[in-house]
C-alpha cells in the first residue's frame, strides 16, 4: 500500500488527481491510500511522516507548496515530493527542497502516469526502513539503521542515532514493538540496542561506541545469543 497525500486548493484539480490515481490503481493493480488536503497548512498540521509520496500545488492560498515542502523537509528528508504548478519558473525552485519532479497544469493522464511511475520506481529501490516518533512540536522520521540505541527515562524515550539524539514519549516496550524484526534487542529494562552497533560485551556491559550499556543478568544469555546470530549471518 502506497500512502499518498495531495495538497491542492482547487477542488476540481484535487478530484482530477484522485481520479488519475484510481484509474492507475485499476490498470496496474497497485494499491493506494490517498488523503486530500485543501491547503499546505492542513497538511503540515497533520503531518507525522506517514506518507510515501506528496503531490503539492505550488500556489495555495494559506501556505504555498514551497513553504509546505520546506516545513516537511525539517522532519522528513525522504518523502517523495512532486510539485504541480501553472508556471514553469516555479518548478525550478523545487530542487531547493529535493523535489523529484513537477507537472505543469493542465496535467494529462499520460504525463501523470510518467511522473507517478518515476516516483514508484524510486520507492521500490529504497531498502531503508523508517520509523516515525513523536517529538516536541511534531513528528520525526528516523531511519532504523541510523538508530544506535533507545534509552528509557521514566515516560521519555531517548533515540540515540549516528548524528543526533531525539527525545520522544512512550515506553521501551512500544519502541521494541516499533523496531521489531530490525535487529534490535533489549539489554535490560531501560535499553534497546541496535545489534549492528554493538562492538562487544565486557563486564556485563554492551559496548556501543564510547558507551557502556548495562546488560541485566536475566537478559545476558539471550542477548549474547542474539548478538552471535546477528554476527554469524542472521542479518
Amino acid at each position: 500500500m502506497i500512502r499518498i497525500a495531495v495538497a491542492e486548493d482547487e477542488a476540481s484539480w484535487a478530484q482530477q488527481l484522485q481520479s488519475y490515481l484510481d484509474r492507475y490503481a485499476r490498470e496496474s493493480g497497485q494499491s493506494f491510500d490517498v488523503v486530500l488536503f485543501p491547503d499546505g497548512e492542513d497538511l503540515v498540521e497533520r503531518y507525522q511522516g506517514q506518507f510515501d509520496l506528496i503531490f503539492l500545488d505550488v500556489q495555495m492560498r494559506f501556505l504555498d507548496g514551497m513553504a509546505t515542502a520546506e516545513l516537511i523537509r525539517r522532519t522528513d528528508p525522504e518523502v517523495i515530493i512532486i510539485f504541480i504548478t501553472n508556471m514553469a519558473q516555479y518548478a525550478i525552485r523545487g530542487y531547493e527542497v529535493d523535489a523529484l519532479d513537477y507537472m505543469l497544469k493542465p496535467v494529462s493522464y499520460d504525463t501523470f502516469v510518467q511522473r507517478l511511475g518515476r516516483a514508484l520506481e524510486r520507492l521500490r529501490r529504497r531498502t531503508r526502513t523508517y520509523v516515525a516518533i513523536p517529538i516536541k512540536g511534531g513528528t520525526m522520521k528516523l531511519a532504523a539503521e541510523d538508530i544506535t540505541y533507545v534509552e528509557s527515562q521514566g515516560h521519555r524515550l531517548i533515540y540515540h542515532t549516528r548524528e543526533d539524539v531525539y527525545v520522544s514519549s512512550g515506553t521501551i516496550k512500544e519502541a521494541e514493538e516499533k523496531l521489531d524484526g530490525l535487529h534490535f534487542f533489549r539489554s535490560n529494562k531501560g535499553y534497546l540496542l541496535n545489534l549492528a552497533f554493538v562492538d562487544g560485551v565486557q563486564d556485563n556491559c554492551a559496548l556501543v561506541g564510547e558507551e557502556r550499556l548495562l546488560i541485566s543478568r536475566a537478559r545476558k544469555a539471550p542477548f549474547l545469543e542474539a548478538l552471535a546470530a546477528y554476527l554469524g549471518g542472521g542479518r
